[in-house]
């Protein structure tokens, strides 16, 4: 098997950018900036969300497919977005675009009156969603040398998830003044917002155009990160949307504190879990640079199996969910920062988009999947079905990944 460990070696040509020799500079501030922006306005649409679906009368597996159906809208133009890029050798004017369309997205929520017209509106932000994200993940890529890709992607991975903190944090505070509909319009702000940031701070280092056709482009990844993605995909099968925790907070919740006050709690519970997944982003990237990715990446893996397990569990102590919490919030942090950094060491700068789309990609099929399988095992079969699958699924990826070499 191919040591996962060593980077691709490559000579870069005079066409080829040359990352600079700073990691903190201006294309990964603006880009953690943007993301920043974005995810304060969609992650306050999404933890208000179940809340919403509740008062309308929808269930557990409409959620389900909501998250589920948006992540496979946004896994069909991943890849076809970052070959694209390849091909035109420009990325910033299609990513800009897709933070646009994220952040329109969630001000449409406010005109929603059935759990349809939610998936109509998710499906189109995620649509831009899926569009920017390999994009954004080989300009910031470029962007810095190869030794500190983990420090980058950690820092970037921290900008996104103070958003994220942000957006759940005025959630909390608002929901009890606004109604839900006031909640929603607020989101285009931050939303609106992302795609300027991008617009003004980033540079992009234009590329020449490439004669490579798409199928040719996949043929030319190499073997060691086709390896890469086999674990990610078996890992991604299990790896259900974050709001499905946040329901079932609530659901454990509710007969000891009533349906607003458990609603109020896991909101802060799952602010608290953004809070550690920003303040872990960072170091753990730092960390990877110091003493590689690979093993530290499938003990995140490892990490969300074992929080699937304690969610089966009907706890109803506040502390024992906020533990589980902060291992989501941990996990995630290792996942999001150490896909995207060992994806860049694994990658020839040729078919870097191309790339990073195979990779949200397979990411965004396997949401799609556990999504829908999670929500529906929990409504028509039992909450232990629906958390034990996501666990073995995690713990499969966990041990393919440690196992290669």
């Amino acid at each position: 098997m191919p040591n996962l460990d060593e980077p691709v070696v490559k000579t870069i040509s005079a066409k080829e950018p040359v990352a600079p020799r700073t990691w903190l500079n201006r294309n990964v501030f603006g880009m953690a900036l943007a993301s920043f922006f974005s995810d304060a306005g969609h992650e306050m649409a999404t933890s208000i969300l179940p809340l919403f679906l509740a008062s309308i009368g929808a269930s557990p597996a409409a959620l389900g497919i909501i998250e589920g159906v948006s992540d496979a809208v946004a896994s069909f133009v991943k890849l076809a977005g970052g070959w694209y890029s390849d091909k035109i050798g420009r990325r910033k004017e299609i990513a800009v675009a897709g933070y646009a369309l994220t952040g329109l997205s969630t001000g449409f929520f406010a005109l929603a009156t059935a759990w349809w017209h939610i998936l109509i509106a998710r499906s189109v932000g995620w649509f831009g969603r899926g569009v920017r994200g390999p994009l954004r993940d080989a300009m910031l890529t470029e962007s810095v040398p190869a030794e500190a890709r983990g420090r980058a992607f950690g820092f970037h991975r921290a900008g996104d998830t103070l958003g994220a903190i942000a957006g759940p944090l005025f959630a909390f505070l608002l929901v009890s003044r606004l109604g839900f509909q006031e909640i929603f319009l607020i989101t285009l702000i931050p939303g609106l917002l992302s795609a300027a940031a991008f617009f003004f701070f980033v540079k992009e280092k234009r590329r020449a155009p490439s004669n490579t056709g798409f199928l040719a482009s996949l043929n030319g990844l190499p073997t060691k990160f086709r390896v890469f993605l086999v674990a990610v995909g078996a890992f991604g099968f299990g790896n259900f949307a974050h709001s499905l925790l946040i329901l079932r907070a609530m659901q454990i919740l509710t007969p000891d504190y009533g349906a607003t006050v458990a609603g109020s709690i896991a909101i802060g519970l799952y602010t608290m879990h953004n809070v550690l997944y920003a303040g872990a982003s960072f170091p753990v990237g730092a960390l990877a640079d110091r003493i590689g990715k690979r093993k530290l990446l499938a003990l995140g893996y490892f990490l969300f199996g074992l929080m699937s397990l304690g969610f089966i569990l009907p706890d109803t102590d506040v502390w024992y969910l906020g533990i589980l919490f902060v291992i989501a919030g941990l996990y995630i942090a290792m996942v999001d920062t150490l896909e995207g950094s060992m994806a860049g060491d694994l990658l020839p700068d040729n078919v870097r988009g191309t790339g990073y789309g195979a990779l949200a990609t397979v990411n965004g099929i396997g949401d799609f999947a556990s999504s829908i399988i999670v929500g529906i095992l929990w409504a028509n079969v039992s909450t232990t079905a629906g958390f034990a699958y996501a666990a073995m699924l995690s713990i499969i990826g966990a041990i393919v990944l440690w196992m290669t070499r």
